[in-house]
């Protein structure tokens, strides 16, 4: 048996219920983790409400990401992992629990300097940004990227790993703080959006030549000023709407007369190959950045929480609080290795 965060009923935080259910066997191929620690994604509240369901036949439990270390191997693992060895791996669903199943092909070793809270903070955040980056949008070095959200776990992601592609990050964020910790991760400028329009500020950062690579997560209240801010044959890459899925006006002649791409992409909805050619890649471009001495890639972390306060974690999380990424430890800290 084992302890996980399951609802019974979709609602609010408190329909989050910490409970012992059957651990998981892991299936051929598959890597059973002992769960230290996960962390929260805007997709976490989304499904808490039932509005993002997991993909058929995988784990109805909220969670995303995980890093622990290795308990059982399925049959047919290919892979040289050892029980206890130090793991970090991205799920289609299950990481609010103690015991999760993995197929191999999403399990990465948690880098040497990387304590398993802060490895659980890398996953889903930092393979997410990379997608966006390398897979759709195809980053160049010297090309501008705006990077909506700049101070949340993607967008901190998203900009160190701007900088190590030779690419120049800006960002968007609500608050100065928000701002500063961008800026001191590289954001080379920073626009706070309740206060001015970043479109000016993109504009005048770039000499009125716009941003080649947008990374959106907001949506429908911004669409104006992003194809603004846009480039000629620019690269709008939408992977979010958490400011609404509604455009009224003119969107599709501004990005015509922008040459602009409108690029959409979920990463949980994809295929396992998918999936494993995406870590294979994240594993030896970025990976051993995070290793460096001193490392050069560092994942944000905003708070920590154990798992019976998760319902306390989330409501963190939307009332837009944190910079970086919220933490659940799983075991308690003394335990881990």
């Amino acid at each position: 048996m084992m302890r996980a965060v399951c609802v019974d009923v979709p609602g609010g935080p408190e329909n989050l219920l910490l409970r012992t259910i059957p651990r998981p066997k892991p299936k051929d191929g598959e890597v059973l983790i002992k769960v230290h620690a996960t962390a929260l994604n805007r997709a976490d509240l989304l499904q808490r409400r039932g509005l993002y369901p997991p993909p058929p036949g995988e784990s109805d439990i909220i969670g995303l990401e995980v890093a622990g270390t290795v308990d059982t191997l399925g049959a047919g693992v290919k892979r040289s992992w050892r029980p206890d060895d130090r793991v970090m791996a991205l799920l289609c669903g299950g990481g609010y629990s103690e015991y999760v199943s993995v197929p191999e092909e999403l399990v990465m070793p948690v880098p040497s300097n990387l304590t398993l809270s802060q490895a659980a903070a890398v996953p889903e955040a930092w393979l997410t940004a990379f997608q966006l980056l390398v897979f759709v949008a195809q980053v160049k070095e010297g090309e501008v990227v705006l990077v909506h959200a700049g101070a949340s776990g993607v967008g901190t992601a998203a900009v160190q790993l701007v900088r190590l592609f030779g690419a120049v990050p800006v960002v968007t964020a609500g608050s100065s703080e928000k701002l500063k910790i961008a800026e001191n991760l590289g954001a080379a400028a920073g626009f706070n959006y309740k206060e001015e329009r970043f479109s000016q500020g993109v504009q005048d950062f770039t000499g009125g030549k716009g941003a080649n690579i947008i990374l959106d997560c907001i949506g429908g209240a911004n669409w104006e000023q992003n194809v603004s801010s846009l480039a000629t044959d620019g690269r709008w890459v939408l992977y979010g709407t958490m400011g609404g899925r509604t455009v009224d006006g003119e969107l599709l002649g501004k990005l015509l007369s922008k040459r602009g791409h409108l690029l959409c992409s979920l990463l949980r909805s994809r295929s396992l190959q998918y999936k494993a050619e995406l870590v294979q890649a994240f594993s030896s471009r970025v990976l051993p950045y995070f290793s460096d001495q001193p490392a050069s890639l560092k994942p944000v972390i905003d708070s920590t929480f154990n798992l019976q306060d998760i319902a306390e974690a989330h409501r963190h999380m939307e009332a837009n609080k944190n910079t970086g990424k919220i933490v659940i430890n799983v075991v308690s800290q003394n335990q881990e290795t």
